[in-house]
């Protein structure tokens, strides 16, 4: 079956096979968040992107081969509600963006900041800080040598907008001046978007709804 991204809380994850990289995107609840395991087809090593909650669910999408290293995309508390849990269990290497990590309850090994490089294998992921939705929120690029690039993106950006800011005029001015500066201005439209709530989309399926998202104000 061809990869969708179309997931359910208590159903089957799904898998996008990449030459280098396999993604497997599972959701949890209670808020329908989305969970990405990504494996280096090289070495088998494992890194988890956000261990939003049931460590059970994230367990079985993890199998027996281990969890190198979990990424948090930010500190609110739907994200990381299976951190503990699943750090324990794997002994995974933890990884937050710098102004977000005293939010996140469990010790940050690695602080990123804008620009730091992730590797899971033999795979590098190129961390982007976005602030607006948390003050450090940080979303993870995949350029694939193969084909277009791969954009996780927290709570920063989704389907029809950024994130939620709140009705505050100068955080959402904030957000969507990082998302169109360090995303749609850096990346091309073929760039495959994995967002942490929901369905995945492209960036050039929302590149011409810009200005729009601009006057609305979120």
């Amino acid at each position: 079956m061809p990869y969708t991204g179309e997931v359910e809380v208590g159903g089957t994850p799904d898998v996008h096979e990449l030459k280098d990289l396999i993604i497997t995107k599972a959701a949890v609840g209670p808020m329908n968040n989305n969970a990405y395991v990504l494996r280096c087809r090289a070495t088998d090593e494992q890194l988890l992107i956000d261990a939003a909650n049931e460590p059970h669910t994230l367990a079985e999408v993890i199998g027996t081969d281990g969890l190198t290293s979990v990424v948090t995309t930010h500190q609110h508390g739907d994200h990381w509600q299976a951190l503990a849990t699943v750090v324990t269990t794997t002994g995974a290497r933890t990884y937050a963006g710098r102004h977000d990590a005293s939010g996140i309850p469990v010790p940050t090994d690695v602080l990123v900041d804008d620009g730091d490089t992730i590797t899971v294998g033999r795979v590098t992921l190129t961390a982007r800080h976005i602030v607006g939705h948390t003050p450090g929120s940080i979303v993870l690029v995949y350029d694939d040598p193969h084909g277009h690039p791969h954009l996780f993106t927290g709570d920063c950006l989704f389907p029809g907008g950024v994130g939620n800011t709140q009705g505050d005029a100068d955080r959402f001015a904030s957000l969507y001046r990082d998302v169109k500066a360090k995303l749609f201005d850096e990346l091309p439209d073929e760039t495959w978007v994995y967002p942490g709530h929901g369905s995945d989309t492209s960036l050039g399926a929302e590149r011409p709804h810009l200005d729009e998202w601009r006057e609305r104000g979120w």
